[in-house]
């Protein structure tokens, strides 16, 4: 179970004060599949990196108590001037697995080639985006958040990160942020929809995303 709990979250700088979130509250159980939906810079993001324990709230909490992988695609979790074999490995230790057998499956899931041994900082963001998908995936996690990274490669890159998450859906949870309605209903079951700081959660995918274009043509209008 993750519990997001009175959570609220802001951003200080030079003359910059934004708040993000709001008091934000949420239960995502074992076994769970979520679509988080809402327009850009609505905290889409900033949630999965909160349920991710990569950034803190700035009020409320959040609690774990099933393993929790970064947010896929999240490029700042790896270190840009080692290569990615070298990041692969140092994520190997940190969560204790074996380091050869985590290599070849990152190696040969994420398909870099020779850039599997280059530096992170000459990578493009599809194939920092594969890079962070072969490592998420080569551990195993209770629950997996992916952040707009289903796109990344050609069509049978695709189709493998397909199975690939569906196989993890049916073993645990998923947390998935996507613009995409159609990659959104092909992996989850409920959704939830992030409004100027405020949570609405609905029962299923659909509704979320009815309420999100309701909201979108409501600000157009």
């Amino acid at each position: 179970m993750i519990s997001i709990i009175g959570v609220s979250k802001s951003y200080h700088g030079h003359h910059l004060h934004k708040r993000v979130l709001r008091d934000v509250s949420l239960e995502v159980p074992p076994g769970d599949s979520l679509a988080v939906v809402g327009a850009n810079g609505a905290g889409k993001s900033t949630l999965l990196r909160l349920m991710a324990g990569v950034e803190q709230p700035s009020a409320g909490r959040v609690t774990r108590a099933m393993t929790v992988s970064w947010p896929i695609g999240y490029s700042s979790c790896f270190q840009s001037s080692l290569t990615g074999a070298d990041n692969a490995r140092f994520i190997a230790r940190i969560y204790r697995q074996p380091v050869e057998p985590l290599l070849d499956f990152v190696q040969g899931f994420a398909e870099l080639g020779e850039y599997f041994h280059q530096p992170v900082k000459t990578y493009s963001a599809g194939m920092s985006a594969r890079l962070a998908f072969g490592v998420s995936l080569a551990i195993d996690f209770d629950c997996y958040l992916v952040d707009e990274v289903t796109s990344a490669g050609d069509a049978r890159f695709q189709q493998r990160c397909h199975e690939a998450l569906t196989a993890r859906r049916a073993a645990g949870a998923l947390v998935m942020v996507s613009h995409s309605p159609d990659i959104l209903r092909r992996y989850c079951r409920r959704g939830v929809v992030l409004h100027d700081g405020r949570l609405s959660v609905y029962d299923t995918v659909d509704e979320a995303l009815i309420a999100h274009s309701a909201q979108q043509a409501g600000l157009a209008a």
